[in-house]
């Protein structure tokens, strides 16, 4: 090679370290390849999510008819195995198999589950459209049980994927190789909300069970390839006959400081503030803005791009030495006006209004997430990395899904209310069920500010940490 070649070759590569945002996250044992062939569940896990919170409640409620809280709790219903996450996480650590995988199985058996309801929902929809002879119950039970099988699967698998990728990085690149993966479950959101997006502009039923059986399909697709040859057996790690500690003795000791039960609480309720509106967004920009399926589908993708711009303005906070905790609050303080711009999007009959709104409600929940996670992270060094993420799911999983199912009953009580002129002449049609909601995320947000408080203030009190680099591919999540 000719020093010129030499020197651009040279050139080039410093360049690519620099500017790609995943390439730090690579390590020998995980080149970059593998590490992204790996991500790919993760898309398969924004794609289901992008379908049960986004494209199938708005067509539930607006096009089927489907009472707003029944629908809410068919969302929340695969938040039922939320808390079994830190289950999961533990049993994935401590598995018995003369195979020697410890995470292959859980992955596997959660990509089936997803596929299986998938692969269901589309008969209960057939049902719950009316074309059909038989009771309406069914339809609802169908659909109640594919929402459940897609959300058993969620949990498994993601679960037991972060701890895969977890296990394979080095001690230098983990935070940023679980960062990658959070990123690219938000890439596969964007992604998928376009394409259900343009697939669905022209909406029919038809279509829509098209749409949802393709996912089934590229789901499994997905997984396989991410799963295939990333772990290596180790019958010895996995023996029958090894000596495992046990759950109890594992999540006290995890819980055993109180300001990590702290950080978990605040998660929760900040969780369950950015959450509550998730099957209600779509349907209040269709029923009391006006605006079509293709319309509201796509305001999961705005929402997911404001996230993205929050982890990008987080990496270089906190790669300045930035205190995660107050990243965490920045995040719930941007959360108040979010809520605040879609609450008055309607009476000042401004769209414009309302799509920043939802932008910043990504937007803050990206800022939220950063803080809280790079703070559980630092908990997740001293213990088992399944237990670790495995609870911050948990608490954040179960907080969002009794969010959801009370955001759904909240917004047809008060709406019921509405309509029936108990609340006043000023307060009528649909809109004063939606903003109930929002106002109750606005004050979730406020305690969650209290909760976290005290954290950041200890944290600054405390002794500086070292910290590893953190570039965009550094959100662990």
């Amino acid at each position: 090679m000719t020093p010129e070649r030499r020197s651009f070759a040279s050139l080039w590569m410093s360049v690519g370290t620099k500017f790609l945002p995943f390439a730090d996250a690579a390590s020998e044992q995980l080149p970059l390849g593998r590490l992204l062939r790996l991500s790919l569940f993760q898309v398969s896990v924004g794609m289901a999510m992008v379908l049960l919170t986004g494209t199938l409640n708005r067509v539930m409620i607006v096009e089927l008819g489907v009472s707003a809280w029944l629908v809410a709790l068919m969302v929340a219903l695969p938040l039922v195995f939320a808390p079994l996450r830190a289950l999961i996480g533990h049993k994935s650590d401590t598995h018995r198999s003369v195979l020697g995988w410890r995470r292959v199985p859980f992955i596997w058996f959660g990509s089936l589950f997803q596929f299986g309801g998938l692969a269901l929902m589309p008969f209960a929809l057939i049902l719950l459209s009316g074309d059909s002879t038989g009771p309406a119950w069914i339809g609802h039970a169908g659909a109640a049980v594919a929402f459940l099988l897609v959300g058993a699967g969620i949990h498994t698998t993601q679960t037991a994927g972060l701890a895969l990728a977890s296990d394979l990085a080095s001690d230098e690149t983990r935070p940023r190789v679980v960062a990658l993966l959070y990123i690219m479950l938000l890439a596969g959101m964007v992604a998928s909300s376009l394409l259900f997006g343009w697939l669905l502009r022209d909406f029919n039923t038809l279509i829509l069970i098209q749409v949802i059986q393709g996912a089934a399909v590229v789901t499994m697709v997905l997984n396989v390839i991410a799963l295939w040859k990333q772990e290596t057996r180790n019958p010895a790690l996995t023996a029958p006959d090894r000596a495992q500690p046990g759950f109890a003795e594992t999540w006290a000791r995890l819980l055993g400081d109180r300001n990590t039960v702290r950080l978990l609480i605040a998660a929760g309720t900040g969780a369950a503030a950015f959450a509550m509106q998730d099957v209600l967004l779509e349907p209040y920009g269709a029923e009391v803005l006006g605006m079509s399926v293709s319309a509201t589908t796509r305001l999961t993708a705005l929402s997911a791009f404001g996230a993205l711009i929050g982890f990008a303005i987080s990496a270089n906070q906190l790669s300045r030495g930035g205190e995660p905790h107050r990243l965490a609050g920045a995040g719930a303080v941007a959360g108040v006006f979010a809520f605040a711009l879609v609450v008055i999007a309607y009476p000042a009959g401004s769209l414009f209004t309302f799509l920043c709104g939802a932008f910043l409600i990504g937007f803050g929940g990206g800022l939220f997430s950063v803080g809280t996670l790079t703070a559980i992270m630092a908990v997740a060094r001293q213990h088992d990395s399944g237990i670790a993420l495995g609870a911050w799911g948990a608490v954040t999983a179960t907080a969002t899904g009794v969010a959801v199912a009370l955001g759904g009953a909240i917004r047809d009580v008060v709406s019921g209310l509405a309509e029936s002129g108990q609340l006043g002449p000023a307060l009528t049609g649909a809109a004063p069920g939606y903003g109930a909601v929002y106002h109750i995320e606005i004050l979730l947000l406020f305690v969650t500010l209290a909760v976290i408080g005290p954290l950041a203030r200890h944290s600054l009190a405390s002794p500086a940490t070292p910290s590893t680099k953190f570039g965009l591919a550094a959100h662990p999540g």
